[in-house]
């Protein structure tokens, strides 16, 4: 089986509708991805990168209720899919094993 490979958005997006407790929509995606990185997104790239990954399976999506502050528009919100959990736990798990196969005396060495 071939395996997936996420971008750098792609896995903190994923990370951040997985850690929701509840479906999410772009912008609550977009702030909270601002305050963990400290880094700017736009909400556009926000918007292709959570299509991107409901095209690979990892997310679904659903129309929630028309909200009178969106000027009657509904919500687009994302869950996470067991796919989307499955490759979370494949990325973390390698991070891992590439963490550990750093010698202790090199991150010493370097002053981590």
């Amino acid at each position: 089986m071939k395996k997936t490979v996420l971008g750098e958005l792609e896995e903190l997006v994923l990370l951040v509708v997985a850690a929701s407790t509840e479906d999410v929509y772009g912008v609550p995606v977009l702030e909270e991805l601002q305050r963990q990185t400290g880094r700017s997104f736009t909400i556009s790239a926000i918007h292709t990168t959570l299509y991107r990954l409901e095209e690979k399976g990892f997310l679904v999506s659903s129309v929630g209720g028309a909200t009178a502050e969106r000027g009657g528009r509904s919500k687009r919100l994302f869950a996470l899919t067991t796919e989307g959990g499955r490759v979370l736990q494949e990325i973390q798990q390698m991070r891992i094993r590439l963490w550990e196969s750093v010698p202790e005396a090199k991150l010493q060495l370097l002053g981590l």
